[in-house]
């Protein structure tokens, strides 16, 4: 398993839509367990393809279990689609692709998800709570759109001005 460069914010390969997985095979159940080990490394809980610069719609999550460890319960959803929402929630939010913020958004409580699995399997997931939640969150990346667009247009403004700020002092560092 490799740990992967992730994607952060303003890069456009986040915004872009991401196109449906034709064929499930080894190398595709590679990248998964490559994502997985990225989403742990960073101690994240979930990580969609696009943050790791792929333009295919497969997300992989694992909530920590009750007493904070990952590993126990890792999902691989190749094509996932969510097929119905139940209820609104608010949910404080943060992303591996937006660094150091975090942010109070409203999601639906309840979920029902389809997708194929890493072996092909269509699967049903009826998630509420944060695997609700993290669903929600990563299968919004493959369409291009982040928890930030959840923001007003002013906070979002400010947060874009900050993130190009840093990016433009990190690149200033690296030419040094």
């Amino acid at each position: 398993m490799a740990v992967l460069e992730v994607v952060t914010y303003p890069d456009d390969r986040l915004r872009r839509k991401c196109r449906p997985i034709v064929e499930v095979d080894d190398k595709l159940r590679t990248l998964a367990s490559d994502m997985l080990e990225t989403m742990y490394a960073d101690d994240g809980v979930g990580l969609a393809a696009p943050q790791v610069g792929l333009d295919i719609r497969m997300v992989v999550i694992d909530i920590p279990a009750e007493d904070g460890t990952q590993g126990h319960n890792p999902v691989v959803l190749i094509n996932p689609e969510i097929v119905a929402r139940e209820g609104e929630v608010p949910s404080t939010e943060g992303c591996l692709s937006v660094p150091e913020y975090t942010a109070e958004i409203k999601r639906a409580e309840k979920v029902t998800v389809k997708a194929l699995d890493q072996n092909g399997q269509m699967q049903t997931y009826a998630a509420d709570g944060l695997f609700a939640i993290c669903l929600q969150h990563e299968l919004d990346h493959l369409d291009g759109k982040l928890f930030i667009d959840y923001l007003s247009a002013l906070k979002r403004n400010m947060l874009h001005k900050r993130y190009l700020k840093l990016k433009k002092e990190q690149q200033h560092a690296a030419a040094r």
